[in-house]
């Protein structure tokens, strides 16, 4: 992460932070004692390790085996480079995070749901391996290496921006629908990127009041690959409730075997982070 793109995505991060803590959302957030444990040490690990860890892995790799390539894709034009950047690493997260809600993928995605609250705070909450073996985060790596380095700062920019935006606990979304032109618009919006409301309903602890969706809604950046592949569910309500209840009842996992799984498992009966891997829906 250069250093132009990592202070826009902090001011884009800390944007929605102020704005939840303004508002009041950021005191109210109903929180275990230990969540701040795995908010904060996954998004140092992922901004501070893993992500640079990808990038300079690749980078070795290509200067001391395929130097010929170093930018060798920088003559294409930033148009090209950008619709390139929404398959190789959007589309492919959107697979990720769709195998990700199977039996095998759960435990390392789980640590994401547990969080019984919507806020910035969610964002990169992430068991570590999700984001370690991610396949758009190395695809994304390589594209750099081959020459799309400053297409991707306005690329991840804008990602960071809807993703961020997606998770917070201030839903921008929410009065635009009661403004009768907007309200127009929004249809075409909600259908191209994730929202707070379509995400809210990945996160819900239920879909039975026909607003939770957790089997759908997966698009991170583009909400287009879910309408596109059947996985969407579009209400423009909100769930009453996020999170997982297993946790409600069986207790919740301790935080770092949530991080960590499956280097450390889980004692907890009924538990997706057992050697057992018992997944309870």
């Amino acid at each position: 992460m250069n250093p132009k793109q990592f202070i826009l995505i902090t001011a884009i991060y800390l944007g929605f932070a102020l704005l939840e803590i303004i508002t009041g959302q950021f005191r109210q957030l109903k929180t275990s004692k230990d969540d701040w444990k795995i908010d904060a040490s996954m998004l140092l690990l992922l901004l501070v390790l893993i992500q640079p860890g990808i990038v300079f892995l690749t980078s070795y790799i290509g200067f001391h085996y395929f130097p010929q390539y170093q930018n060798s894709l920088a003559y294409l034009p930033a148009w090209a480079m950008f619709g390139i950047l929404l398959i190789a690493d959007d589309f492919t997260q959107y697979w990720w995070h769709r195998l990700s809600h199977t039996a095998f993928m759960w435990p390392f995605h789980r640590a994401h749901h547990s969080a019984g609250y919507m806020s910035v705070r969610v964002v990169y909450r992430n068991n570590f391996f999700y984001y370690a073996a991610m396949p758009g985060l190395w695809i994304a790596s390589i594209l750099i290496y081959l020459g799309f380095g400053d297409t991707y700062v306005v690329y991840v920019v804008l990602k960071l921006a809807v993703i961020i935006g997606a998770h917070s606990s201030v839903a921008w979304d929410k009065p635009l629908y009661k403004i009768p032109v907007i309200k127009q618009l929004m249809w075409i919006v909600e259908r191209t990127i994730s929202t707070p409301a379509t995400h809210y309903a990945h996160h819900a602890i239920t879909m039975d009041d026909g607003i939770g969706h957790y089997k759908g809604n997966y698009g991170n950046f583009l909400f287009l690959w879910d309408v596109l592949f059947g996985t969407a569910l579009i209400t423009r309500q909100f769930p009453a409730q996020v999170g997982l209840q297993d946790d409600i009842t069986y207790g919740k996992e301790e935080w770092p075997v949530e991080l960590f799984f499956p280097l450390l498992k889980s004692r907890r009966s009924h538990s997706a982070l057992s050697k057992d891997k018992v997944i309870i829906e």
